[in-house]
């Protein structure tokens, strides 16, 4: 089959658009986005232009934006985005399936987690089974494979269908600072295609590359202005940062640039951290100017939920800069309460890993069509 450009991407769990922003620095056209997040739904609005919101499966062939679906994924029937495939063409078809990385987390305590397990792949791999996307995309924490030698994960089930549906693809676990994030952040990714053998990106920053050094905090996040806890900036779009109390406020001003709870004196102290308890040192902590920040999570602008602090101001970091860390652009704008706004970003794909990637899907896609036109 002759493929014309650009790659013309579904973006199933696309939250705030992450992935998107990613796949669209790529040069891939971004066709379909699904959540059932209203402020995600706002942000991804803003931030695409020519988005147009849904909360059914009313299209219109003729639309030439984006799609944004506000909607469960396991209440739509994989069959109604007919029309938006038949719209492709010729054009080949990205699937990104990167959804929220909860139920997969250390921290995930809850029960009833199987229905949520179902919705994470087994919901997205109807659609795959369904239309055979030329190409797939998957992010997702570490745990999502932590059972792999059972046949019955989740992840299995879809590395079996992959393999029944004649999928190519490759899986392992990558570290985003490897390429080029200022952040300590290891993924489980998977790429797959119908188009023959592709290997992940080569490294962009660290040990043996171009880029010796990782991308560090001062970097992305040292020329924003000054602000204080509670402060929101007058003119930089989400530049505001969470109030702290004055027992907090004290804290973090007894807190050295890299340091946490274990820098304080005892009045400073939690109960427990007293008691004798010597786990969670990260909790409090500031960030260091000249090293990759700590993994953000859907908390990362609180100060007692991790190393969130900023290196100097006495303050967690902003929602701006949370988004800078995960190398959102500095034009991109997000919707919702400061809670809201965080957990957008904390699971986000880091919108520069998913350029990297997408831009070995599109190289991939060069180096078949010119082995059809060479044969």
């Amino acid at each position: 089959m002759r493929y014309n450009l650009p790659i013309k991407v579904f973006d199933f769990f696309s939250g705030c658009g992450g992935s998107s922003k990613g796949f669209q620095q790529a040069g891939m056209e971004i066709v379909f986005a699904l959540d059932n997040d209203p402020d995600s739904g706002k942000t991804f609005e803003r931030n695409f232009p020519g988005t147009r919101i849904l909360y059914d499966t009313t299209f219109d062939r003729d639309f030439a934006g984006i799609y944004f679906l506000e909607q469960r994924i396991e209440e739509i029937p994989a069959s109604t985005l007919q029309p938006l495939i038949d719209a492709c063409d010729s054009h080949p078809i990205l699937f990104s399936g990167c959804a929220p990385c909860q139920p997969f987390t250390k921290q995930n305590t809850r029960g009833g987690s199987h229905s949520e397990l179902r919705l994470l792949l087994d919901e997205f791999r109807r659609f795959v089974e369904h239309y055979l996307p030329e190409f797939i995309f998957v992010e997702n924490v570490p745990g999502l494979r932590s059972a792999q030698d059972n046949r019955n994960t989740v992840f299995q089930r879809f590395l079996r269908a992959l393999n029944e549906l004649n999928y190519y693809y490759k899986f392992d676990v990558v570290a985003a600072q490897d390429y080029g994030v200022p952040q300590k952040r290891r993924r489980l990714v998977l790429i797959a295609s119908r188009l023959g053998h592709l290997d992940f990106p080569q490294k962009t920053h660290g040990p043996g590359t171009n880029h010796e050094e990782y991308a560090k905090v001062r970097g992305w996040i040292g020329d924003l202005p000054a602000i204080v806890a509670g402060e929101t900036h007058p003119t930089i779009p989400n530049h505001r940062a969470a109030k702290l109390s004055a027992l907090n406020l004290e804290r973090i001003q007894s807190t050295p640039e890299g340091g946490d709870r274990r820098n304080w004196p005892d009045h400073l102290q939690l109960s427990c951290h007293l008691n004798g308890y010597t786990g969670h040192t990260d909790v409090y902590g500031r960030m260091l100017w000249d090293q990759p920040a700590t993994g953000l999570t859907t908390r990362c602008i609180s100060l007692s939920n991790g190393r969130f602090g900023h290196p100097e101001q006495d303050r967690a970091i902003s929602v701006r800069e949370a988004a800078c860390l995960q190398t959102f652009p500095r034009d991109f704008v997000f919707y919702g309460s400061l809670n809201s706004m965080a957990r957008q970003i904390g699971n986000a794909v880091p919108v520069r890993l998913a350029e990297c990637f997408g831009k070995t899907f599109v190289a991939h896609l060069d180096t078949y069509l010119e082995g059809i036109l060479d044969g």
